[in-house]
């Protein structure tokens, strides 16, 4: 007999503001725990020393996360002059000193470049993989990191409307929405370069991952201040949130049983012809509901749709 899993069986996404200095996986267990759920997981980290929207799944939500990886992401950042560091943020050592001091003109002269599919050398403190291990153990370790440029996709990059203090010559704040794999730090970095100037990241707020945004996030102060039913109604997201993107068909309770028990289902021309229509570019993925609740997600083909991943809620 199966051991039984702690926690209740809630599905659903909360939208959380993440504070400063908290983990990622710490604002997991956090929300976790909260809402006693069984399993919990999160849509792309948030380094500690960054604040804004963490996606955090619960329950079968946990089944959608790679959608929401792959979702555009907005930020907004401001960069101080005069300092390069180690980690291209305020908490790295000092590695490269200028007086140079780039103006609003000039860096939105410049901006342009880092709009489009670019080029991109990743930070060497960062998360990614290399032979197995994480680029900042190497690089904290004291070992040479050598990253590998790769194409990134900036939508639009732009100065904020709420750059504080325009007459201050040390600091300026941007704004850009981008596709995954883009380091806020990495385009500070080049940006630096680009303007002959030293700079690094003082301040990294994220204001939204695909759907999410500020304006409907919750923080965990105001979770834990909520009693454990209105947190469910007022805090915990419909699994399907993430799923914006993605052709969403009303199939029968047959077919959603069917679909359930992991077996195909085969769609009315009809059916076939509003579904192409919807489709991304190069994309299968079909979300089947029932009564307005997501049943499976499915490849579409040939005409049938063939389950993917089965939602039990």
């Amino acid at each position: 007999m199966g051991r039984r899993r702690k926690g209740q069986a809630i599905s659903g996404w909360v939208n959380l503001d993440k504070a400063y200095d908290l983990g990622s996986t710490n604002a997991v267990s956090r929300v976790r725990w909260l809402f006693d759920a069984q399993k919990a997981g999160h849509a792309g980290t948030l380094d500690p020393l960054a604040t804004g929207i963490l996606p955090i799944a619960l329950g079968e939500a946990t089944k959608t996360v790679p959608f929401l990886v792959d979702a555009d992401k907005a930020y907004r950042f401001t960069i101080a002059w005069g300092r390069t560091t180690t980690t291209l943020d305020r908490e790295g050592e000092v590695v490269a000193q200028s007086d140079v001091r780039p103006t609003p003109a000039e860096v939105e002269a410049v901006l342009s470049r880092f709009v489009g599919e670019i080029d991109q050398v990743p930070p060497i403190y960062s998360a990614i993989k290399i032979d197995g291990e994480r680029a900042y153990d190497l690089a904290r370790a004291g070992e040479v990191v050598e990253m590998e440029s790769r194409k990134v996709t900036v939508h639009s990059a732009r100065i904020s409307e709420l750059q504080s203090a325009p007459g201050d010559p040390d600091h300026i704040t941007l704004e850009i929405e981008c596709g995954k794999g883009t380091y806020v730090r990495a385009i500070v970095r080049d940006l630096a370069e680009t303007l002959g100037a030293c700079g690094h990241v003082s301040d990294l707020r994220r204001t939204r991952v695909g759907r999410f945004t500020e304006e409907n996030a919750v923080t965990l102060e105001l979770l834990e201040k909520l009693e454990y039913k209105a947190r469910q109604s007022e805090a915990l997201l419909p699994v399907e949130t993430a799923l914006d993107d993605i052709p969403a068909l009303a199939v029968t309770d047959e077919d959603a049983f069917r679909l359930k028990q992991g077996r195909s289902i085969v769609l009315i021309p009809r059916q076939v012809e509003s579904v192409k229509a919807r489709l991304k570019p190069g994309s299968r993925t079909v979300s089947a509901t029932s009564g307005g609740t997501v049943v499976a997600l499915c490849e579409m083909r040939g005409g049938r749709l063939e389950p993917s991943r089965v939602f039990n809620l």
